[in-house]
């Protein structure tokens, strides 16, 4: 590679630092190296884009390339990250690899979202992580109707319910109980968040399949603005008694370079080990 870019998180007071620093090694190197927040301004010719930052930066950056399909790579510069592939202090081995193109590109499943008031579509979105259907307060028991593939499966009596990917079931879905999945593989998992019913498990469906979340009934039957629908953290949607959010894997993917021969289970028990 010879066209560069770094996304720094801008509330991280070193990011702009090693930033800084990226951007001269590179050049020094004969490469060039734009340094973006957003990564919105990066240049054309960009052929990767280097992430600073945690987790919740590269969720933010792969949001911001997707429609360019640019290749990220993310510098961890958080207390846990699962997503970033390099620590602090393996940057230059790291360029080194990215300039002689040693590395292989790993491709992350996306989930869709739709929302529907009165039976017409209000709100579409990707996510990289997950879809978050979320109660308004914590005071009360919230209705969730689910579906897949048109068939009813259970209503849950819950804060809400996470519908992440196999790279979100790292994040909420496994604070929430949820089980950790090998990122590679092509599943939709269904967490529901304080269940207030034996229905507390999660389930892990197919990525063909399709699941459709209705907002029930708020206090006495009656029609109220009774929840939230986020995608990867962000992009809030409220939703009303009778609203439907329809999840199912999109057709866009993320792509994450991998320089490190390193499985995602060994990873997982660094991760594990540290805490």
């Amino acid at each position: 590679m010879r066209h560069f870019g770094v996304i720094r998180n801008s509330d991280k007071a070193l990011a702009a630092s090693y930033a800084d620093q990226i951007s001269a090694y590179l050049g020094a190197n004969g490469r060039t190296c734009a340094i973006s927040v957003t990564g919105a301004d990066l240049p054309a010719e960009t052929e990767c884009a280097i992430v600073l930052g945690g987790d919740g930066t590269l969720l933010r950056a792969a949001k911001v390339v997707l429609d360019r399909q640019m290749p990220l790579i993310g510098i961890n510069l958080g207390n846990l990250g699962y997503m970033a592939e390099v620590d602090v202090k393996n940057i230059y081995p790291a360029l080194d690899k990215l300039m002689a193109d040693d590395f292989t590109i790993e491709n992350r499943m996306m989930v869709r979202g739709t929302v529907y008031h009165n039976s017409k579509r209000v709100y579409t979105d990707v996510s990289l992580n997950d879809i978050v259907i979320h109660g308004r307060t914590q005071m009360r028991d919230y209705v969730f109707r689910s579906y897949v593939n048109g068939a009813y499966l259970a209503t849950y009596h819950a804060d809400g319910i996470i519908l992440a990917s196999p790279t979100g079931s790292t994040g909420y879905s496994l604070s929430a109980g949820g089980p950790i999945v090998s990122p590679g593989a092509a599943i939709l998992l269904m967490t529901p968040i304080a269940s207030h019913s034996l229905i507390s498990r999660s389930i892990i469906l197919s990525g063909s399949d399709r699941i459709q979340i209705e907002i029930g009934e708020g206090r006495s039957g009656l029609m109220e603005d009774a929840a939230t629908v986020s995608f990867d953290g962000g992009n809030v949607v409220s939703l009303t008694t009778g609203d439907v959010v329809k999840i199912r894997k999109s057709g866009k993917l993320t792509k994450f370079i991998k320089i490190n021969n390193i499985s995602f289970l060994e990873v997982l028990r660094r991760k594990m080990a540290d805490q």
